[in-house]
């Protein structure tokens, strides 16, 4: 376990004037220093024994309740009896662990007796060698054991931590190969005891110190979690020179990534800057965005936050940072029942619209009356029909032509008023001339010619709104003034044919000139071959 002391007399000369560079940082307002929870399990090192498990309540008090779920210690190094964890303060923690199932138990192991003796690399190298071939397995066998026993077989190991520096007896430097296969072997005795879940941590410093930490990774078959311990000291004067450095926190980051591990870290804080908040709001920011799968702080001076008085910036980011956002009293509001005034249900008088039926003015038959554009009316030439041979129904005697009645107004029987149009009078020809014919709303069919009654012409509607004119071809109404029945015409002599059509000009016009008829006579003669009719 680290000591100030220890920290002192393993950095560097140039580092320590490095460090002595204050940065100055201004303290940022707790909105900003607020990091998310990103559900990384949180713990701190207090102490190593009793007092360390004691002071886990009191962490979480200050720090508004705050949830510690890491619980983190270290078994001492000097002899193997400690390394096999025959320490009474183990069981303070497995206590502390069982009490709840979301708790985590984070054991530093060293990997030799003499940990901290300052023995020179030579040594070192034969002691990594007598591990490589089993010489200190029962050890490790006898350390599994005691956790199982303890009810603690889920502890999360980190063993031989901050391998790549110069500080202890477990280090790598002194020959990498055979470190490695040390490693292998402490974790597969651990392994082999009954009821183990053992997670083991391989957790280096941050930049390259001795020797690149990557040149010590024993496989991944071997770690289940790749740590790393950072502390506020050099190489590098920066947080961004921390991340970007050789071996640094993004290289950290990057090679778990690369082996699909989780990522931790152990052991972070304050140490050769001071009272650096700026150092442990970046911190704090780096594990809530890559989120380890748990941190500890290490709190005594000079690295701590709560228990070291030293840091009073740093200390208020830290707390800012991770007390959870407590929502003010909630006073409940009294429910005062809204006085329900029931809105008076006004119906809403249904006013019958009345039905008022829509006046339709009953639009005559009459074509929208047109100006008519005083253009010649094309003369229309009536095609002669040829009749179809027919015996004329002697049955129906001809009758005077009736003309049509004009239905009398109920106050005066006024005649009809003329159409303002004012077609020119064709008078009768014999021949087939074109004539033209009356331009009126509606033409006129041309009526064929019948032997029998022919039919009464209609009566051109003027677009005055009078009466509409009813012809009444069954019952004939009187009129002011019957009109004068034309002669019968004759019948075509035999072998001769003679068709007349009645040319209707109007009732005003038909007053003055009569009726009127172009007829067609078609002499075929006795030799014509046709049967007479």
């Amino acid at each position: 376990m680290p000591t100030p002391r220890r920290r002192l007399a393993s950095t560097c000369i140039g580092t320590v004037t490095a460090g002595l560079l204050a940065t100055g940082a201004a303290l940022a307002t707790p909105d900003e220093n607020r990091t998310e929870d990103s559900g990384t399990a949180m713990g701190a090192y207090l102490a190593y024994g009793p007092d360390g498990v004691a002071r886990i309540p009191h962490l979480s008090r200050w720090l508004g309740g705050k949830e510690i779920r890491v619980g983190h210690t270290y078994l001492p190094g000097d002899q193997w009896a400690g390394i096999e964890g025959r320490v009474s303060f183990l069981e303070d923690w497995a206590r502390w662990r069982l009490a709840d199932d979301d708790r985590m138990f984070v054991l530093n192991v060293p990997m030799q007796a003499r940990n901290e003796a300052r023995v020179p690399d030579q040594q070192v190298a034969r002691l990594i060698r007598a591990g490589a071939e089993g010489e200190y397995d029962v050890h490790f066998r006898r350390l599994a054991e005691r956790l199982v026993s303890l009810g603690v077989p889920d502890t999360v190991i980190v063993l031989g931590w901050e391998m790549n520096g110069v500080t202890y007896t477990h280090r790598c430097r002194p020959d990498p190969a055979n470190w490695k296969v040390y490693w292998r072997r402490i974790v597969t005795v651990m392994r082999a005891v009954p009821g183990q879940k053992f997670k083991f941590d391989f957790a280096p410093n941050r930049g390259t110190d001795a020797i690149g930490w990557t040149k010590c990774y024993p496989g991944d078959d071997y770690v289940d979690i790749i740590g790393m311990d950072s502390y506020d000291q050099g190489p590098g004067q920066t947080f961004d020179d921390q991340i970007s450095q050789p071996y640094g926190l993004q290289k950290h980051v990057d090679f778990a990534r690369a082996h699909r591990k989780a990522i931790s870290y152990p052991e972070w804080g304050l140490f050769r800057r001071g009272d650096n908040p700026e150092y442990v709001r970046r911190m704090l920011q780096w594990i809530a965005q890559h989120k380890p799968l748990y941190h500890t702080i290490t709190d005594y001076c000079p690295h701590g936050v709560w228990q070291c008085k030293q840091n009073p910036q740093s200390t208020k980011v830290f707390r800012d940072a991770l007390t959870p956002e407590v929502p003010g009293p909630v006073v409940p509001t009294p429910v005062v029942p809204t006085p329900v005034v029931p809105t008076p249900v006004v119906p809403t008088p249904v006013v019958p619209t009345p039905a008022v039926p829509t006046p339709q003015v009953p639009t005559p038959a009459v074509p929208t009356p047109q100006v008519p554009t005083p253009a010649i009316p094309t003369p229309q030439v009536p095609t002669p029909a040829v009749p179809t041979p027919q015996v004329p129904e002697p049955s129906v005697a001809p009758s005077p032509e009736v003309p049509t009645p004009v239905a009398p107004s109920p106050e005066v029987p006024t005649p009809v008023a003329p159409s303002p149009e004012v077609p020119t009078p064709i008078a009768p020809s014999s021949s087939p001339s074109p004539s033209p014919l009356e331009p009126s709303p509606e033409v006129p069919e041309p009526v064929t010619p019948s032997p029998d009654v022919p039919k009464p012409s209609p009566v051109t509607p003027s677009p005055v709104a009078t009466a509409p004119v009813t012809p009444g071809p069954v019952v004939p109404e009187p009129a002011p003034t019957p009109a004068k029945p034309l002669p019968q015409p004759q019948r075509p002599p035999l072998n001769s044919m003679q068709w007349c059509v009645p040319i209707n000009f109007g009732e005003w016009l038909s007053k003055l000139v009569g009726k009127q008829s172009v007829c067609i006579k078609l002499d075929l003669g006795d030799d014509s071959g046709f049967w007479p009719f």
